[in-house]
C-alpha cells in the first residue's frame, strides 16, 4: 500500500466527517420550526407511514439479508453469503454505533408541548438509551442499508435512498425526533455503511465506493 493511496482516502474520510458535522449542526437551526410545524399524529396508521418505518426497523434488512444469501449460493462471483452478510453487517454495526451515541449525548426526544431540549443526567440509568432521540435508530439503519445496497446495486440508488429519506421524514411527522436526529442519524448510517464495504467488500468485485462525493479507496489498493 504506497502513501499515496492511503491519503486521498483519509482526505476523503476527513471531508465526510467535516461535512456530516456541518449539516448536523445546520439541522439544529431547524428543530424548532420542524418540531413545531411537521407533525402528522396519524402517520403509522396508515399504510403508507407503516412502510416508511420498516425500512428503518433492522430485522427487516435481516431478513432481506436471509434471502439475498440464498439467492447467491449458486453464484461464483462472490462466497455465496457475502453479500447477505453486508447487508445484515452495515445495519447492525451502525445501529450499535447510534445507540452508544445515544447513550453518551443523552438528548431526548421532543417534548409534546414546546420543542426545548432536554438531557438526561448520567445518574439516571447510564447505561439505558430509552427515551433518547440523538441519532435516531431508524435513519441510522435505513441509511446505513441505503448505502451498502447502493454500493451493491448502483443502479438502484434512487429507490435505496428515497425509501431512507421516507423513513426519516415518518420520524418527524410522528413528532420522534427533532430534524438534527434523523440528520445525524443519516450520518452515522452512511459512515457505517462506507466502513463495512471500505473492510469487508471483496476485492474482486468493487476496489472503492463513492460516499460523499469523493472515493474511499479499500485498504489493499495499490495504485
Amino acid at each position: 500500500m504506497t502513501p499515496s493511496s492511503v491519503s486521498p482516502a483519509r482526505a476523503t474520510i476527513v471531508r465526510c466527517v467535516l461535512i456530516a458535522l456541518a449539516l448536523i449542526a445546520l439541522s439544529m437551526f431547524g428543530d424548532g420550526w420542524v418540531a413545531d410545524n411537521v407533525r402528522f399524529g396519524r402517520v403509522y396508521e396508515t399504510d403508507w407511514g407503516r412502510m416508511l418505518r420498516n425500512f428503518g426497523y433492522l430485522p427487516f434488512w435481516l431478513l432481506a439479508a436471509l434471502a439475498l444469501a440464498l439467492h447467491d449460493r449458486d453464484q461464483s462471483a462472490w462466497s455465496w453469503w457475502r453479500r447477505g452478510a453486508l447487508l445484515a453487517g452495515a445495519p447492525t454495526a451502525a445501529g450499535i454505533v447510534g445507540e452508544l451515541l445515544k447513550i453518551l449525548v443523552r438528548r431526548m426526544r421532543p417534548p409534546g408541548v414546546g420543542n426545548a431540549y432536554a438531557f438526561r443526567p448520567f445518574s439516571d440509568h447510564p447505561f439505558s438509551s430509552r427515551g433518547f432521540g440523538f441519532p435516531s435508530s431508524h435513519a441510522v439503519v435505513a441509511f446505513a442499508a441505503a448505502a451498502i445496497l447502493t454500493a451493491m446495486f448502483p443502479r438502484a440508488k434512487w429507490v435505496w435512498y428515497a425509501a431512507a429519506v421516507g423513513c426519516a421524514v415518518s420520524r418527524l411527522l410522528a413528532h420522534a425526533h427533532y430534524l438534527s436526529d434523523v440528520v445525524a442519524g443519516a450520518a452515522v448510517g452512511i459512515g457505517g455503511a462506507a466502513l463495512v464495504w471500505r473492510y469487508a467488500a471483496p476485492p474482486a468485485e468493487a476496489d472503492a465506493l463513492a460516499f460523499c462525493g469523493g472515493v474511499i479507496n479499500k485498504p489493499n489498493d495499490e495504485r
